[in-house]
């Protein structure tokens, strides 16, 4: 695949899902199961070593684009990663004042609607691929748990999740 075409597919995620972990389903769609350039379980190493990275979310997008195309594919998705950025800062000049404006406020809502769709969409096929087993599945669970009854900070989830996962397997706990 050339850098170029990845780079639309990958600028193509990215803009239509406004960059995050939004942009999976349709990362996963072109590159997974139409064109066959990546697998599930590279798309997935690229989540989490974004995850596990400083930086912004979008980012496993430049690993995604490693996978499927060494260091011009990384290119092509960094320039893919910051092209919603750009794009937004000219919508902004040229919006101006009506960013408050009803109709504007509206379409920014219909915005993070679909954007929140897209999101629990890239979820369920990493969650399937992630979890495992039992050990797994309450990790999942806890997480979930987590962040949404007590907010806690991603950092030490991903941290405690590791830590349980490593201790699970030096005591070779596959199910409880």
């Amino acid at each position: 695949m050339s850098a170029i075409l990845l780079y639309f597919l990958l600028a193509k995620a990215t803009i239509t899902s406004f960059s995050g972990s939004a942009s999976l389903p349709v990362l996963r769609e072109d590159l997974v199961v139409h064109r066959h350039v990546l697998t599930d379980a590279q798309v997935d190493t690229a989540v989490v070593v974004s995850r596990t990275t400083p930086g912004p979310i979008g980012v496993y997008v430049v690993s995604v684009g490693y996978y499927a195309d060494g260091i011009p594919g990384a290119v092509a998705g960094w320039l893919a990663m910051i092209t919603p950025a750009v794009l937004i800062i000219l919508l902004l000049r040229l919006l101006g004042r009506s960013v408050d404006h009803p109709r504007v406020r509206s379409l920014q809502q219909a915005v993070v609607f679909a954007s929140a769709g897209l999101l629990v969409a890239a979820c369920l096929p990493l969650a399937h691929d992630a979890v495992t087993g039992t050990v797994t599945a309450v990790i999942a669970i806890a997480s979930v748990l987590l962040m949404v009854l007590r907010k806690a900070d991603a950092l030490w989830i991903v941290v405690g999740a590791a830590v349980v996962n490593l201790v699970a397997a030096a005591v070779h706990i596959r199910s409880l």
